[in-house]
């Protein structure tokens, strides 16, 4: 992984000395991306800023590379991972001057031009020079695994591998891009099959597109679009059995995973304890000595995370660092500020803190790991989120599922007044040829059209943040699930035979079965900490949140946008109750438009270099190294776990906006502002409990008349609580005898 930077004059003139400041700063700005060397060049259109993380060759593998008249001039971040047979296909005589694996695209854009990258397997951004032609290009690897951003006016063009570096050149617009941030689907989280292309979130700044070669000519500005690589039609037509399409993926994968392992410096691997990880880490064991890591939260306790990553680790023999994050810890707004500057964008949430600090562990623990595998991208391709969309209704009802997405998307986007035609209790009376031309995505495959908008996502969210968190500590995040020739072998899968392959991830499931335990292999998708346990996720950032009076919020509320767009009372009113009640809401909501605000104010006042601030961190969390899962559990959740929110003492009741109700069969209900919310059996415990939870007596009264222990209500009173259905209220004053 490297950092990229640079500028180039588009209007035939020369860059000035005043050029070389701004490449000092850009790449002081990127110097988290690189922390092993630093070069810069300026000459003639052109200026480019590189700093260097050494994975391949770190003695002479060092950048800008050249070709041997010096004529083509490259600076890339990333990897090719088929080098080798790359270089073998060259004319004879071609010389290498470094050891670098990316010197191989300087001869390949000799022989063939804008179609160098067409064999290429791996992840890059990059910028290549043609001093003779006088043009620049910018290119990115298939998927957009790495990352290039670029802004340009009239007279130069600036480029490089986060955006907060364009901000370098006083040229680069300060602004963030609120319309486009607010209806983004990734931003929203509200169902969709977006297509359009990702947004960077500040106005002015483009993405190359995954895929992409961008041709600038340094005479006047002209731009060519080269597209080499588009993720395929799902319009399978394979006459293979479904045994030799394992077969195959199995193979592919594991060659993928081979290539992501190969370095001259070691490799770790995020495992989460989901079949994703466990397979890549079951691949890679017998190519590298493998070191592998988790997050020990309360949150994958509940789920299940933590201990499968235990149980995949000892059934491969490799290390397993779990990295506890304990209840008892609240993320400082310095901290979190940070992170949002390190990520630039406005989704970032706990996800991307778990997994910054991740890194920070590895790096601070075990510093000789610069690459680090991951599992993710499986899902997007391979039908990972079937049984999260319709649970166990089948993949007919899955693609009816994605087929309603896709309506709903044209409707909004082409003819929105005609959606009144699908709502309601008769929705769906007209067919979709009513749409007209946007019925277009319809007509196709939905299940297609599912995965171009996945695709989508990976560009603008899952690449773009695993990369953001991994720079943060000078790291590189390698992703074996997205090689092309895996998506396109699941792209020749016919449509008949998906539900075969790919409902429930069976294809990457059935690929590994052999390596895995079967409890892994079969265990259902679990979400990193939505879903059962998701309170001990939002418990530390409500606190971060709510901390030193709300300071952090009231920071974004006080902004000029924040001021004129977000309703202040209501954003308090939320974190009021997110507090109390830390499962009655998603805080997730809430921390988009806030991280919009503080963008606005980092974007006027820019933060200082990320390498200057990282001494401001605090110490990087313990690892838990477990030897007996279910000996240690109980120590693990006292530390994990935030205490009970209730005693024997407590007196509860409903919330003011909960009733319990019943119906003539006896049922029980928890009806939540007026709508049934929960069903209660009529002869549950819990039920009689509730009735008794009157805010008159203690806990230990009201279970001791229906001769139990709160003890046995523990999980129960716990999510009521988190979800706001219970309430504490103040114990009753003793009763007193009048005097005489």
């Amino acid at each position: 992984m490297c950092g990229l930077g640079g500028l180039a004059r588009i209007d035939g003139q020369d860059l000035g000395v005043e050029a070389d400041a701004i490449l000092a700063t850009m790449a002081r700005t990127l110097a988290h991306r690189g922390p092993d060397e630093e070069e810069l060049l300026r000459r003639g259109r052109v200026g480019m800023a590189f700093t260097r993380l050494s994975l391949v060759d770190p003695e002479n593998g060092g950048q800008p590379l050249y070709s041997e008249d010096r004529s083509v001039v490259l600076i890339a971040n990333g990897e090719v991972y088929n080098h080798k047979e790359l270089s073998a296909t060259l004319p004879a005589g071609t010389r290498f001057r470094t050891g670098s694996d990316c010197e191989v695209l300087v001869h390949l854009y000799q022989q063939k031009g804008l179609d160098f990258l067409d064999d290429v397997r791996g992840m890059f951004g990059l910028v290549l020079w043609d001093r003779r032609r006088d043009v620049l290009l910018l290119a990115r690897d298939h998927f957009g695994v790495k990352p290039l951003f670029y802004t340009r006016d009239e007279h130069r063009i600036a480029f490089a591998s986060e955006i907060k570096a364009l901000f370098a050149d006083p040229a680069t617009p300060r602004r963030v891009d609120w319309d486009a941030a607010l209806v983004n689907p990734t931003v929203t989280s509200a169902p969709s099959l977006d297509l359009a292309p990702p947004t960077t979130y500040f106005e002015g700044v483009e993405s190359v597109p995954a895929g992409t070669v961008l041709e600038i000519d340094l005479r006047d500005g002209a731009t060519r679009r080269h597209t080499y690589w588009s993720l395929p039609d799902f319009d399978g037509d394979s006459t293979r059995t479904d045994a030799e399409i394992v077969g195959e993926f199995r193979d592919l994968l594991a060659d993928s995973v081979r290539a992501c392992a190969t370095a001259d410096v070691s490799i770790g691997l995020f495992l989460s304890g989901g079949v994703d990880s466990a397979a890549v880490a079951a691949l890679a064991a017998g190519t590298t000595d493998l070191q592998t890591f988790s997050v020990l939260s309360g949150s994958t306790v509940v789920n299940g995370d933590a201990r499968h990553a235990r149980l995949v680790a000892d059934k491969l023999g490799v290390a397993n660092h779990q990295v506890r994050f304990d209840a008892s810890h609240v993320p400082t707004a310095e901290e979190w500020k940070r992170l949002l500057w390190l990520t630039e964008m406005p989704t970032c949430s706990p996800e991307q803190y778990y997994k910054h600090e991740l890194h920070r562990y590895v790096r601070a623990e075990h510093p000789e790991i610069k690459g680090m595998l991951l599992g993710a991208a499986a899902d997007e391709f391979c039908g990972g989120y079937s049984t999260t969309s319709v649970g166990d209704g089948g993949w007919r009802a899955f693609e009816g599922a994605l087929g309603g997405l896709a309506r709903r998307g044209r409707l909004e986007d082409g003819r929105p007044r005609l959606a009144a035609w699908w709502e309601g209790a008769e929705g769906g009376l007209l067919t979709d040829a009513a749409l007209g031309p946007a019925r277009d995505l319809l007509g196709r495959d939905p299940y297609g059209a599912f995965v171009a908008a996945k695709m989508r996502d990976v560009e603008q969210f899952n690449c773009w943040h695993e990369d953001r968190t991994a720079a943060g500590s000078g790291t590189e995040a390698r992703v074996p699930f997205l090689d092309r020739r895996l998506v396109e072998l699941v792209a020749s899968i016919p449509a008949a035979r998906r539900e075969r392959l790919l409902w429930d991830k069976a294809i990457v499931r059935e690929a590994v079965a052999d390596l895995l335990p079967p409890e892994v292999v079969h265990r259902p998708k679990v979400p990193f900490f939505y879903g059962e346990g998701m309170q001990h996720t939002h418990r530390p950032f409500i606190g971060m949140l709510t901390r030193d009076g709300g300071a952090l919020v009231e920071e974004a509320l006080a902004t000029p946008r924040g001021r004129e767009l977000l309703d202040a009372d209501r954003v308090r009113a939320l974190l009021r109750r997110l507090a109390d009640a830390p499962l009655s809401a998603h805080v997730e909501r809430l921390l988009p438009l806030l991280n919009l605000c503080l963008l606005d104010t980092m974007v006027a006042e820019l933060p200082p270099p990320l390498v200057e601030t990282a001494v401001l961190l605090p110490a990087v969390r313990p690892a838990h190294r477990i030897t007996d899962w279910d000996t240690e559990a109980p120590r693990v959740e006292e530390l994990v776990f935030a205490a009970p929110r209730w005693t024997p003492d407590s007196v509860l009741a409903l919330a003011d906006h909960v009733e319990l109700l019943r119906d003539d069969a006896g049922t029980a209900y928890l009806a939540v502002d007026g709508s049934l919310e929960y069903v209660l059996g009529p002869d549950d415990p819990w039920t009689a409990l509730l009735r008794s939870l009157d805010g008159t007596r203690t806990l230990a009264e009201a279970c001791a008349a229906l001769d139990t222990r709160p003890e046995a209500f523990r999980n129960l009173l716990d999510d009521s609580l988190d979800l706001g259905l219970l309430r504490p209220t103040a114990a009753p004053a003793p009763a007193t005898t009048p005097h005489d």
